[in-house]
């Protein structure tokens, strides 16, 4: 693909995003897009076969970008510490920074909108979501473990259930983001879980997450 087309293709999947991330899946349509891009049926179907194709890149290009962005985040917390409950407190609270970005701030979460909207989708991408949840999921996993190997909780408490209380946190804060229209929710709820966090590890030698 040149850099041109490329460059298009980017295009017509930002417009299609902040589509389905303000009118749902179901309530936009391809002329939406074309209107939102000021491109052409034929540059569209150049790119998607139908508006089902256009879902599947969609959210394939919206998850590489996120786990790219987890990954990222992962890494420079754990080259800033030894220590591995520092290092998840520093993810934590540089993902908080990331939800809370005045130029860049969610407009709620498009997993969640393609699980609301299942119906709409085929099985491939319903398996794709669900798949790159547990993808999310078990890299929480591994980094509480860490912890709990180091550090053993006040409470019995697995990391796979800490990994899956963290999911939910945010995805729950994200939906009462967008339902409240109340920027900064999710990072509100992160802070809260960080702060668990600390008394569920209370022999833990915290620092300052930096």
């Amino acid at each position: 693909m040149t850099a041109r087309a490329e460059a298009t293709r980017e295009r017509l999947l930002k417009a299609a995003k902040q589509l389905v991330m303000s009118k749902g899946f179901a309530g936009m349509s391809i002329d939406d897009v074309l209107k939102a891009t000021d491109l052409t049926k034929g540059a569209f179907f150049h790119h998607f076969k139908s508006k089902a194709d256009l879902a599947d890149q969609l959210m394939r290009w919206y998850a590489e970008s996120d786990m790219k962005m987890f990954r990222t985040l992962l890494a420079e917390a754990e080259a800033a510490h030894d220590d591995p409950l520092d290092q998840l407190l520093k993810f934590l609270t540089d993902f908080e920074a990331y939800l809370c970005d005045p130029k860049h701030p969610p407009r709620g979460c498009m997993y969640a909108l393609y699980t609301y909207e299942d119906d709409h989708f085929e099985n491939t991408v319903k398996d794709f979501v669900a798949e790159t949840l547990r993808t999310w999921t078990a890299m929480y996993i591994r980094k509480f473990q860490e912890v709990i190997d180091r550090y053993p909780p006040a409470r019995h408490v697995t990391a796979k259930q800490l990994a899956e209380m963290f999911v939910a946190v945010i995805e729950g804060g994200l939906i009462l983001e967008r339902a409240h229209k109340n920027p900064g929710m999710a990072a509100r709820q992160s802070e809260q879980f960080r702060s668990y966090l600390e008394l569920l590890f209370p022999s833990a030698p915290h620092e300052k997450a930096a």
